[in-house]
Order: structure tokens, then sequence, then C-alpha cells
């Protein structure tokens, strides 16, 4: 798309790079998830596949936005204000130069429309002292560094390695079909290299898998079999409760967020599973009855997914943090409501913020239930219970077969 600004005409692909400029203020001054601004940040965008580059020079440059910013800092004598419009356009410019192929002339000229005066011309020269000296993007990215100190040291290494590659496709089976073709990651998972178009694999009409990261199938899989009553909170797309309902489970399925709660239908409908679904805030819906299993997955900052989704990096702040982290407590306990006596309750959250997983956990304390500890044997190979018998899924988990998203796993028991 090209066009006019001032008279003057625009290159053709400007409309990408303000699209890009516009997902990238949603997320990092806005702190929306990058999916959730795409609609807004690409509606002049005709054609998918611009859409398409349009968030992938987003993702890119949040995937690697500490290491861009070093260069562009190294390359200015006052420091740009993070949210000034001239940095911005300057970390999407050197993120396709130097990490997704686009010729320097043309990074450079579709993103100088972007900013007017005085900051066009340091665009126009950091780009080009950058580009002259050889600069070049380090692999595997840097975390930020607010992220880099909060998380255990150990974790940092593996995380970066984990931010370097695209994650594979995670595929957790129905019980006894047939696996399509691929890496068998256990007992029940398939995994199948990143790019995979999916719907074209054997058995995805007829309804035989569903696309789940090995991570977030294990809330479910600790609950186990049964014929009794599960209640799934918190449950859209649905993964969990497609894996409770092939398990022999009768499963409620709750969760306040209606267009979600159409994907979990749409899922439910192509596996040929059932469940009762509700629409409610899981804070205050209370069953007509105890129930014999209830799995909370937890609203958190989601910092397990970063992979996958490199915004929750940038978007997950201390405050915000705290803030998830009081509402889990609240649902915990509410959840705790829910589950009949003998019943079990299994609390998950997929962030890598302790303040999320383990203090919550350490906080429950509703009256009559009592730590299950998670055993080694009840997991796939690769994940360990720590000594509580909680489970902390961390980077580096299962690196040498491409990973694992980060979760925490705890279980109570309600006595009789």
């Amino acid at each position: 798309m090209s066009g006019e600004e001032g008279g003057t005409p625009l290159p053709p692909g400007f409309a990408v790079r303000r699209s890009a400029l516009r997902l990238l203020d949603a997320v990092l001054r806005k702190g929306l998830p990058l999916e959730a601004a795409l609609p807004s940040a690409t509606q002049s965008l005709d054609r998918a596949d611009d859409r398409a580059f349009a968030h992938a020079i987003a993702a890119e440059t949040l995937r690697r936005l500490t290491d861009l910013d070093a260069l562009i800092d190294a390359a200015t004598a006052k420091p740009l204000p993070a949210d000034a419009k001239a940095r911005t356009a300057l970390r999407i410019a050197l993120v396709q130069a130097l990490a997704l192929g686009t010729p320097p002339h043309a990074a450079i000229a579709t993103v100088l429309p972007l900013v007017d005066g005085g900051p066009r011309r340091l665009v126009h020269g950091v780009f080009g002292a950058t580009m002259r000296r050889g600069a070049t993007l380090p692999s595997p990215p840097h975390l930020p560094d607010t992220v880099a100190t909060r998380w255990p040291a150990a974790w940092v290494e593996p995380a970066r390695a984990m931010l370097a590659a695209p994650p594979p496709i995670d595929l957790t089976l129905k019980p006894g079909v047939t696996a399509p073709e691929g890496f068998t990651l256990a007992s029940g998972h398939v995994r199948v290299p990143a790019g995979t178009a999916v719907t074209a694999l054997p058995g995805y009409e007829a309804g035989d898998w569903w696309v789940q990261d090995i991570a977030a199938s294990l809330p479910a899989r600790l609950i186990g079999a049964g014929r009794g009553h599960a209640i799934d909170l918190c449950a859209a797309p649905g993964g969990k409760t497609m894996q409770l309902a092939a398990a022999g489970w009768q499963v409620t399925a709750l969760d306040l967020d209606r267009k979600r709660l159409d994907r979990l239908r749409e899922n439910l409908t192509r596996t040929r599973l059932s469940a009762r679904v509700v629409e409610a805030n899981a804070g205050v819906w209370l069953p007509d009855a105890p129930a014999d299993a209830v799995l909370l997955d937890a609203p958190c900052s989601a910092t397990g997914i970063f992979r996958r989704h490199p915004d929750v990096l940038h978007r997950a702040r201390p405050r915000a943090i705290a803030n998830l982290a009081a509402q889990q407590a609240v649902l915990l306990a509410h959840a705790a409501e829910m589950v009949a006596p003998g019943g079990v309750l299994v609390y998950a959250v997929c962030s890598l913020e302790r303040d999320e997983g383990e203090a919550v956990a350490d906080g429950f304390a509703a009256s009559g239930f009592v730590p299950e500890p998670i055993r080694a044997d009840e997991l796939p190979d690769g994940f360990v219970p720590d000594a509580s018998g909680r489970l902390r899924v961390a980077p580096g988990t299962l690196a040498e077969a491409g990973g694992a998203d980060g979760f925490f796993v705890a279980r109570w028991r309600r006595s009789l």
C-alpha cells in the first residue's frame, strides 16, 4: 500500500510498518496483549499477508527488544525516551534489516515517514551509523533486565535459548487413537515441527487430537480418569476440558470470556466430546452440588508462554503480577468451596513468577484440605515434582526435545 503524506508519496510497505508501530505502542505503552491489539492496529491493511508481516515485525521486535535498544543507545549521545516514536521507528527498521532479511534501504525507507523533522534525521543517522559499523543482534536474544533479575539465575540462559527458536507444536491425543506421524513426546502426546499446518494432519477432521503444549496438559493429567463430576474453571479454549471429558469425567467448563467459550464449543464439536459450558465469573459462581474434581487454571501473567508470546515479557510488571496473585488466591479459596468431601483440587498457572505459583499455594489454607503430593510416576519423562510434591516447569525443561511452556501445579485432597 502506498499513498501521500503532506504531498510526499509514501513508499510501498509503509502502511505495514505503521501498523507494526501501532502494535508496539499497544503492547509497550498500553499494556495490551499483542494478539488482542492486532485487529485494531492492522485494520487499514486489506491483505492477510500484510497483516501477518506487521505482526511478525512487532513480535520479533518484542523478542529482541533488549538487544535492539542496546544498539540504539550505543549510537545516540543522549538516550531516547523509551516511548519516543523515533526509538520505536529505529527498532522496526533494525529488526527488519538484522533479523527479518529486509534489505537495509527498504527497512529505513519504509519507517522514515513514521517520524517528522529532527527525529526523522536522527532515525536516518542512527540507522546508517549502526549498519555501517556492521552491527548484529546476538543469538540467543537477551531477556529484559527486569525479567532476568526477577527470575532465578539458573533460568536465564535456558530462557534465552527458548526465545531463539520457534517452538514446536504439541498435540494431545484422545485415548486409543493412532498418532499422526511425528515425534512422540510422551504417552498420549505427539510433537510436530513449528509451522506445521495442523488442520492438514491426519485425524484433525475426525477430532482425534487437539493442539496443547505438553506442560499445559499436566494439570488435567494429575486429576486422572474418573466417572464423577469435574469442574474446569477458566476453561477456555478447552484443552483441559477435552482431556477431562476424554478421561471419562462429566465436565462443567466455566469461563467469563464469551469469544473464548465459542472456541471451546467448536473444539468440543470437532473432537466429539461433551461438556456443560457455563459463561460465568469463577469468583462468584457455585455449582448445584459439590464436584469430585475441580481444576483451576487461573488467570495469570502468562510469562510461562513467553516463547510463543514474547509480549508477556514486557507487559508482566510487578504491580500486575501482584494483582494477579491476589486474584488467584481469591479464586483458589472459592474453588475449594466447590469440592466434595474426598474430592481433589488442582491449581495451575502458566506463569514463571513465584509470587503467582508457589506463594499462592503456600497461602492456601482452606479447612479440610491437605496437600496431595504429585508423584514422579504420574508425570511424563522430563518432568519432576519438587521436594514438597508440587510441580514447577521451568525454562530448560525438555530442552533437547524442543522445550515446554512454563507452569506451576499444586494439588490438594479434601478430607471425608
